[in-house]
């Protein structure tokens, strides 16, 4: 079972032999800074402070090492100085990142206000201090706000012929923990925002609800039928895009 703590124990050793004094820094963020982190579903998110600009080279080598010996969970994160964290995240110009093993460069990936948040609202340290890190929660609820108007809109039409029971956890969950996150004022896990479509939600849309969150965290089915299942995903997203 992988831990987050030790697996990034052995990256930090890992880079501090092919990089020294690379990594000033080094957080959790993610699901393990929400307090929702499920192993076997969940992967493990960082943010890394570095002293200097990273190359791309020594990065591959740290994280392809580290694949071969903790290869289980994906380990996701990105590249920042302290200084990016301290600003908006939208003037960070683009950066080092790696995603599902590889190492990407001029990427933008995580660099935006819901990491920024997440790290501090309980981002773990696992080398150095807490950071100092720039938040903005009118800028977060309207870019929350676009991008359920934008990606997830999309989202929901694309998914209308991708049945099965990843797009079901991703969109019920994905779409319910945006609104609680507007309704709470503040970046939830998509186990909280289970609980909070529960209470919120009219008792027809709940089967669905349960059904995404025990694909998450395990648990009996919810349905027979997976065309059934498919339909009430649809029926969910429709009315969670249509609330004001």
């Amino acid at each position: 079972m992988t831990d987050p703590l030790s697996t990034s124990r052995a990256y930090l050793a890992l880079a501090d032999e092919h990089a020294p004094g690379l990594v000033e820094a080094f957080y959790l963020q993610g699901s393990v800074a929400l307090d929702d982190y499920r192993p076997g579903v969940s992967d493990i998110d960082f943010v890394a402070v570095t002293a200097r600009e990273p190359a791309a080279g020594e990065l591959r080598t740290v994280h392809e090492a580290l694949r071969r010996s903790h290869g289980e969970t994906f380990f996701d994160g990105l590249y920042v100085t302290a200084a990016d964290l301290r600003r908006d995240p939208e003037q960070c110009p683009p950066g080092l990142a790696v995603h599902e093993w590889r190492v990407l460069e001029g990427s933008r990936f995580e660099r935006n206000l819901v990491t920024w948040h997440v790290l501090a609202q309980g981002g773990v340290p696992v080398r150095g201090p807490r950071p100092e890190v720039h938040t903005d929660w009118p800028a977060l609820a309207e870019r929350t706000r676009q991008n359920l108007a934008g990606y997830w809109t999309g989202w929901r039409v694309r998914a209308a012929f991708t049945p099965g029971a990843w797009t079901t956890s991703w969109g019920v969950l994905g779409m319910a923990r945006l609104r609680h996150t507007l309704a709470e004022r503040r970046v939830t896990s998509k186990t909280e925002a289970a609980a909070f479509a529960l209470d919120a939600y009219d008792q027809r849309f709940h089967r669905i609800v349960r059904e995404a969150l025990r694909l998450r965290v395990g648990g009996e089915p919810q349905y027979r039928s997976p065309v059934h299942r498919h339909l009430d995903l649809l029926k969910f997203t429709a009315m969670v895009l249509a609330e004001p």
